[in-house]
């Protein structure tokens, strides 16, 4: 089962026709009203913009304009709105991106975990992206890691050293940010001298390991990396460490897969018989690898997906009621799913109807959403499977949405298919 953001691309997409969609979409929908006015680089600036760029610069615009009391949905309306327009106006998409920065910069002082990182979206401010490491505090390092990996990325030569300090001071306090570490690692280069010593003392600070039981793999994964690079001494020290850490805590498919790497890349790096030396001179190393288990399927969470080709062979019967006894959410994107299949295939009047059903449904999703759901996602998903098949009605319908943040994220999901389909007509 794949969603609707992954199958589309599978499928064949009609052209939008952004001249008769409104006649063609469903009656009861109303044309959008684009009042916001066009950039005025499309005023001043020597190319002009064409009829699908201006459709996406308006909606981008009125989509970033709507308020968003959540700042973690500001921030999402920010990165994709950033997306969406930066190869029509790169001068907006930085306004975008900075905004969004100073928004992901609270949201981590403040001990949230940004949902969106603005620091991996390539449209970096360098100044900014420096001024947001310097600002974070060094007990926020974890939560901050994926925006420190977009700094990095971005931004090496404003950033690696800025970032390198913030993930020493972290690890004095015990505050391991693997992944990061691994990142600013591979721009030192492995056999640098701050690699070598930093991944020996990432080692020696890990943090409570019943309380960090999520980043086992992550932290497994450096040293595999790493562990081939450093001398044998300190690979044999660092791995008995990560093992006897493993050992704290309880048994479990992540734990047991974690065991399982550190000790291959223990055999590689040390050789068989190193690696049996350095076993037997730790008792407690060696009785988590005793006690690892059996390997197991770790469950890791699934996203809710609908076949595209199911809603293709459906074509032609009414699925509404079966529809409508569904989880709100599972509605939402096979309602979306059928109304794509109906639409693309030329029955607009059908495909109205089921989409009738998925943007009511997405309303359910909003209202009811935890940090768990990602309603975004929902809302995202339908409003672009609307899109396919009628860019101005697939509007009107995310402007109708309840909550103006799912309004704005519709909007910008239009505006994304608008960009990347509707551009050379």
């Amino acid at each position: 089962m794949q969603n609707i953001h992954r199958c589309l691309a599978a499928v064949v997409v009609f052209g939008l026709s952004l001249t008769g969609a409104a006649q063609q979409g469903t009656s009861q929908q109303s044309t959008p009203k684009l009042t916001a006015k066009p950039p005025a680089s499309a005023k001043t600036g020597t190319v002009k913009l064409t009829k699908e760029q201006k459709f996406v610069i308006d909606t981008v615009r009125m989509a970033v304009a709507l308020p968003e009391p959540d700042p973690q949905d500001r921030l999402r309306v920010l990165s994709s709105a950033a997306e969406v327009v930066s190869t029509i106006d790169k001068k907006m998409a930085r306004g975008f991106w900075n905004e969004g920065a100073r928004i992901e910069s609270e949201l981590v002082r403040v001990g949230q975990t940004p949902a969106v990182s603005m620091m991996s979206s390539g449209l970096v401010d360098c100044a900014a992206a420096l001024n947001f490491v310097e600002n974070l505090p060094e007990s926020a390092v974890l939560r901050a890691e994926q925006s420190l990996i977009g700094a990095i990325t971005s931004c090496p030569k404003q950033t690696l050293d800025p970032v390198s300090r913030k993930l020493d001071a972290g690890l004095e306090k015990s505050v391991v940010a693997p992944r990061a570490l691994m990142a600013v690692m591979a721009a030192q280069g492995a056999g640098s001298a701050w690699s070598q010593h930093h991944f020996e003392k990432m080692f020696g600070a890990l943090p409570d390991p019943r309380e960090n039981v999520a980043e086992a793999e992550n932290i497994a994964a450096m040293y595999a990396q790493m562990s081939g690079s450093v001398g044998k001494d300190i690979a044999a020290k660092t791995g008995l460490e990560f093992l006897t850490w493993l050992g704290k805590q309880d048994d479990s498919a992540l734990r047991a897969l974690s065991i399982r790497i550190t000790t291959g890349a223990m055999q590689q790096a040390l050789g068989d018989e190193g690696y049996k030396k350095a076993l037997e001179s730790d008792l407690l190393a060696n009785a988590t690898v005793q006690n690892a288990g059996e390997q197991r399927e770790i469950e890791r969470p699934q996203p809710e997906g609908v076949s595209i080709l199911s809603a293709m062979g459906n074509r032609g019967t009414d699925q509404t009621e079966r529809l409508r006894g569904l989880p709100a959410t599972q509605r939402a994107r096979e309602a979306a799913a059928s109304g794509f299949a109906s639409g693309t295939g030329g029955d607009r009047q059908q495909a109205g109807k089921y989409f009738d059903m998925a943007f009511s449904a997405a309303d359910e999703v909003w209202d009811a959403r935890t940090p768990e759901l990602n309603a975004a996602a929902v809302v995202q998903e339908i409003s672009e499977a609307a899109a396919q098949v009628d860019s101005l009605n697939a509007l009107a319908r995310a402007q109708k949405l309840r909550d103006s943040s799912a309004q704005a994220i519709a909007m910008l999901a239009v505006a994304r298919v608008v960009a990347s389909n509707g551009v050379t007509r």
